[in-house]
């Protein structure tokens, strides 16, 4: 009968070195692998918290609306307010909406925006103005109120408004720093200039403009 012959030391140590290699390639594959799938969910993510607040600011800017002794839109170079129709065409109501970039020192900076209840009077919609204005600058702290009214959207690191006047953008002004005491028109368009902050899943700078629904366009000769 003939001898089998079995594997040699040197040989079994080959074959394991081997698999160790082969098992430490595959591992560091399906590593990279969940990498990429998290990494891709949290842009996904990103992606449609961006889109839901651009979606508000544009449904807030097209509810845009006039009334006698109010102003339709002012910028302090802090907050946004802006007076705004209801969507509800039952109400007879009007809203006052404030946007704002708020430090936070768990979170970092965000954008945030602020809205008050139905406004049936002149009285009330100056009550609610003020708040407003309030809000944006330290945020309603000790107001259970107006800290209630907020609604913090995304991750920004800075933000900058500009409307579009006379055929030409120019950073926005407010009614107070133009110093005429009447409410400015309403700007033939808004421009957002958002900063978004580095090392988040979406960085970089983003640019949006709106143009006011009723805005006319010059004729040429």
């Amino acid at each position: 009968m003939r001898k089998s012959k079995g594997f040699t030391l040197i040989e079994l140590l080959v074959a394991i070195a081997v698999m160790a290699l082969l098992a430490v390639m595959s591992w560091r594959g399906l590593e990279g692998m969940t990498r990429a799938q998290a990494l891709n969910r949290e842009r996904g993510d990103a992606m449609l918290t961006l889109q839901a607040a651009l979606s508000q600011w544009n449904a807030d800017l097209d509810a845009t609306t006039a009334l006698a002794q109010t102003r339709p839109m002012d910028w302090d170079g802090r907050v946004l307010r802006l007076t705004r129709r209801s969507t509800d065409s039952a109400l007879s109501v009007v809203y006052v909406v404030a946007w704002t970039l708020r430090a936070d020192a768990a979170v970092g900076a965000r954008w945030q925006r602020w809205q008050s209840p139905g406004i049936t009077t002149r009285a009330e919609w100056q009550q609610a103005w003020d708040r407003a204005a309030a809000w944006g600058q330290d945020g309603g702290t000790g107001n259970n109120e107006l800290r209630g009214a907020e609604l913090g959207l995304m991750p920004v690191e800075a933000w900058q408004i500009y409307y579009f006047r006379n055929d030409t953008w120019s950073p926005a002004v407010g009614a107070d720093a133009l110093g005429t005491g009447t409410p400015p028109p309403l700007p033939d368009g808004v421009r957002l200039v958002l900063s978004l902050p580095p090392g988040a899943a979406l960085a970089g700078l983003l640019i949006r403009d709106w143009v006011r629904p009723t805005a006319t366009v010059p004729k040429t000769s």
